[in-house]
C-alpha cells in the first residue's frame, strides 16, 4: 500500500512539474529574451569581474546547500598577467537539476572562451563531475542559471589556478596511450577512423576483439528509444530530393552537426562525431512586399533518435567506458517564410 502511494505521489509531482513549466513557458521566454545575450552569456555589463593573481574559487549561492531559484550570475576571471592561462577545476561535490533528453535546459553552469565566444561546455545533473577547462588567454567567463523550479544541491564550486603556457605543454599525442589523452585530443584522434572496428582496435590494442564482442552482445532489454519509436534517421542524398525544390528556396536541408556541440556534452566523445540532420535554410522570395525582414523558420519539428557509440572516462579508473546509446536530435520537417521585421517601407 505504501509503495502504491509513493508511485502515485511521484507521478503527481512529475505531472505538476511539466504543467508548471508549460504554464509559465511564455512568461519565461519573455523574461529571458529581454536580457541581452552574447553567445549564451549575458551582456558584459551584468557580469562580475574578478582579478586573478592567485588561486581561488567561485561557487553557486549557498554551496554546498540548495542554490536559490530564478538566478542568473556571470563571472569573468581576468588574470593580472597577460601571458598566463586560467585553469578551472570543478569540485567533486557537483549537482544541478537533471537534464531533459540529455540536454541542460533549466539549471546549468556554462563556460565561455571570451577571445572568440566559444562555449567550452554546459553542465547540469549530478552523474558526472565536469572535466578541467583551460582558457586560451588570460580571461575566461562562467555563467550560472537556475529557473523558477526544482533547485538541487549541492550546486557547484569551481577552483581556478594560473598556468604558465610553457609549463603546461603536454607530451606528444603519439607518445601517449589513448586513455591518457585529454578528451579534446582524443576527440580529434577518434575523428580519423572510418569504422567501429578500427576505433576499438586503436583504443584497446590488447583486447579489442573482446571489447567489440561485448559492444554488440545482444541483451534481453530493448536497446533504447531508436527501436521503440522506429525513427532512426537515414542518410539522405540531397541529389535525390524532388527536382522542383529549387536550390535557394526555403526548405529543410541536410546539415552536418557536431554531437558534442549540439548536445553540449564536453564530458563525452561520440562516434561518429557528426550526423546529418534536417534544418531549415534558403532564401524567402515570396514574403509580403512590405516586410523588411523575411526569415526561413521551421513550422514542423520532429525529434529523432540516433544510435551512436559513446565513450566516457571511468570515474577513478583508467580507461574509457564504451556503450551504444541513443541521442535525440531535432529535425526540421517543414519550413515557411515568416516576416520578422516591421511592415513599414
Amino acid at each position: 500500500m505504501h509503495l502504491f502511494a509513493l508511485l502515485l505521489l511521484t507521478s503527481a509531482l512529475a505531472s505538476q512539474r511539466h504543467a508548471a513549466r508549460a504554464e509559465s513557458s511564455l512568461s519565461g521566454k519573455l523574461q529571458f529574451s529581454s536580457a541581452k545575450e552574447q553567445n549564451g552569456v549575458q551582456d558584459p555589463q551584468h557580469e562580475k569581474i574578478i582579478t586573478v593573481s592567485t588561486n581561488g574559487s567561485i561557487h553557486s549561492p549557498k554551496f554546498p546547500h540548495t542554490y536559490p531559484r530564478n538566478t542568473v550570475l556571470v563571472w569573468r576571471l581576468v588574470a593580472v598577467e597577460e601571458n598566463v592561462w586560467i585553469q578551472l577545476t570543478f569540485d567533486e561535490r557537483f549537482g544541478l537539476e537533471d537534464p531533459e533528453d540529455d540536454i541542460c535546459k533549466y539549471d546549468f553552469v556554462e563556460i565561455e572562451e571570451p577571445s572568440d565566444g566559444t562555449i567550452l561546455g554546459r553542465w547540469c545533473g549530478a552523474s558526472t563531475v565536469p572535466s578541467k577547462q583551460i582558457s586560451k588567454g588570460n580571461q575566461i567567463r562562467i555563467r550560472f542559471v537556475s529557473d523558477k523550479y526544482f533547485p538541487s544541491e549541492p550546486g557547484f564550486c569551481i577552483h581556478y589556478t594560473l598556468l604558465v603556457p610553457h609549463h603546461t605543454e603536454a607530451a606528444s599525442p603519439s607518445t601517449l596511450p589513448p586513455s591518457a589523452l585529454p578528451l579534446d585530443l582524443l576527440n580529434n584522434a577518434v575523428a580519423g577512423f572510418s569504422t567501429v572496428e578500427e576505433l576499438i582496435r586503436y583504443l584497446e590494442p590488447d583486447r579489442w576483439q573482446l571489447d567489440l564482442e561485448d559492444l554488440y552482445r545482444p541483451t534481453w532489454q530493448v536497446r533504447g528509444k531508436t527501436y521503440i519509436h522506429g525513427r532512426k534517421s537515414r542518410v539522405v542524398d540531397l541529389n535525390l530530393l524532388k527536382e522542383e525544390v529549387r536550390l535557394y528556396s526555403c526548405t529543410p536541408r541536410n546539415f552536418s552537426v557536431s554531437l558534442r556541440e549540439e548536445l553540449k556534452r564536453t564530458d563525452t566523445i561520440f562516434w561518429p562525431l557528426c550526423l546529418l540532420v534536417k534544418r531549415c535554410s534558403g532564401n524567402c522570395a515570396c514574403c509580403h512586399h512590405a516586410c523588411s525582414e523575411c526569415q526561413c523558420i521551421p513550422t514542423k519539428v520532429t525529434k529523432k533518435y540516433h544510435e551512436v557509440l559513446q565513450l566516457k572516462p571511468r570515474s577513478g579508473v583508467k580507461g574509457l567506458h564504451k556503450s551504444l546509446t541513443d541521442v535525440p536530435l531535432e529535425h526540421h520537417e517543414e519550413c515557411d517564410c515568416v516576416c520578422k521585421g516591421n511592415t513599414e517601407g
